[in-house]
């Protein structure tokens, strides 16, 4: 009995490890095949792709400075008297030629009429005084005329003589009074010059008096001031009714066509600072504006005490909304080209001032990795500068699920760009 129940067992294990071999190949081959497909994508590793682009790792040092206009006009008065009108008043915008203000003219007025007055006179003057020289040449005519009458008489008498019919003694009367209309004809021509010299001297005068008219009337022009530019009133200085002296400030006057922001520098920051150079303004007053500037201006002299330098930065204004004393803070980039920037977990490894970073080809559903070799610059805060090797706007790898091979094929996750 003992035999046959171990006999009956034997049977039973034998037919447990048929049934389990046949069951195994049951499945079918289609079923294992896709096993394993899944299998092979699982280990496909999925990565993050980002896109190189150009920045800067070192923290910008930010300087502080005012806004103000890129001209600043003092009104000024040039002649005495008292302000009747001011047109205009703080914050008000004005056009280049617009009356501003006007002060009272009455006593120049009044200059203007005497000096007009007397350029009457003077040309009522000249007028005499060309009748004059008018009278001496009929009178140097005149004098002319009897000279050759006198003249004529001394031919005649002189014949007559010759031939005995009269005496001597009548012409010598007769040269006498040719010699005496002769030096009458040379004093009349003496009184023309006087009376032309008169004449010019009276014209000289009226050119005189015609400059004093103009200057009387310029500085009549005075008592009316005009905006020479576009802006803004900056300051009322003086109001109306006040007596002003000449050289006294009206109003102040700003042009914000653009604007002007000068901050002091540290001089040991000079080096990465040029002419022309394109920076960095943040206004408070405007915090989401993003503003770029230039340097106009670099100060020669640097402060004895603080070794800071001024340097002028001129901002655009088209709109003319920003105005003076806002805060500005002003960030000098580097002048240089800046360098490609990814985080420090792209690097697959570094070796002596390089490392290894992925780029991505292909689109999002056939993409690939290639091995690229990239020179290193600086690492701050999680981030490295790529001095060679990666260009801007190339896709690489900034995280990977798993340990990447040249050529390799990749899923691209949601958060890649």
């Amino acid at each position: 009995m003992v035999i046959k129940k171990r006999i009956q067992a034997a049977l039973i294990l034998a037919s447990i490890l048929v049934l389990g071999s046949v069951g195994c190949k049951i499945v079918p081959d289609t079923e294992a095949k896709e096993e394993k497909t899944v299998n092979f994508k699982e280990r496909t590793p999925s990565v993050d792709v980002a896109i190189a682009r150009t920045d800067s790792i070192r923290d910008a040092i930010e300087y502080m400075g005012t806004t103000q206009p890129v001209q600043t006009v003092a009104l000024r008065s040039q002649v005495e008297g008292q302000l009747l009108k001011l047109t205009v008043d703080v914050g008000d915008r004005v056009t280049k030629g617009q009356l501003l203000a006007q002060l009272d003219d009455s006593l120049l007025q009044a200059e203007v009429g005497k000096a007009e007055a007397e350029l009457a006179a003077l040309n009522s003057e000249v007028i005499r005084a060309q009748g004059e020289v008018k009278s001496a040449l009929s009178a140097v005519e005149s004098a002319k005329v009897r000279l050759e009458q006198y003249r004529n008489d001394v031919d005649r008498l002189q014949e007559l003589y010759e031939e005995g019919a009269i005496a001597s003694r009548e012409v010598e009367l007769a040269r006498t009074e040719y010699l005496t209309a002769k030096q009458t004809v040379l004093s009349a021509q003496s009184e023309v010059n006087v009376r032309q010299s008169a004449v010019e001297a009276v014209q000289g005068r009226v050119i005189a008096q015609q400059a004093l008219i103009q200057q009387e009337k310029e500085r009549l022009s005075y008592t009316r001031l005009h905006s020479p530019i576009t802006g803004y009133v900056l300051q009322r200085v003086i109001e109306t009714g006040n007596l002003v002296q000449p050289g006294s400030e009206i109003v102040r006057l700003g042009d914000f066509n653009q604007v002007i922001v000068v901050v002091p520098v540290s001089e040991l920051d000079l080096a990465n600072i040029r002419l022309g150079q394109s920076v960095r303004v943040r206004l408070d007053a405007f915090p989401r504006d993003s503003l770029v500037g230039r340097v106009n201006n670099i100060s020669p002299a640097a402060d004895p005490t603080s070794r800071q330098v001024p340097i002028e930065i001129i901002l655009a204004n088209p709109e003319q909304k920003i105005s003076s004393g806002l805060l500005a803070r002003v960030s000098f980039g580097q002048t240089g080209p800046q360098p490609v920037v990814i985080p420090e977990t792209a690097l697959q490894g570094t070796t002596g001032g390089r490392g290894t970073v992925f780029v991505v080809m292909g689109d999002k559903e056939n993409a690939t990795v290639t091995e690229r070799i990239v020179r290193l610059g600086e690492k701050i805060d999680g981030q490295v500068e790529i001095l060679g090797g990666l260009r801007p706007g190339e896709r690489y790898v900034s995280r990977s699920s798993d340990t990447l091979k040249d050529n390799q094929s990749v899923k691209l996750s949601v958060l890649s760009e």
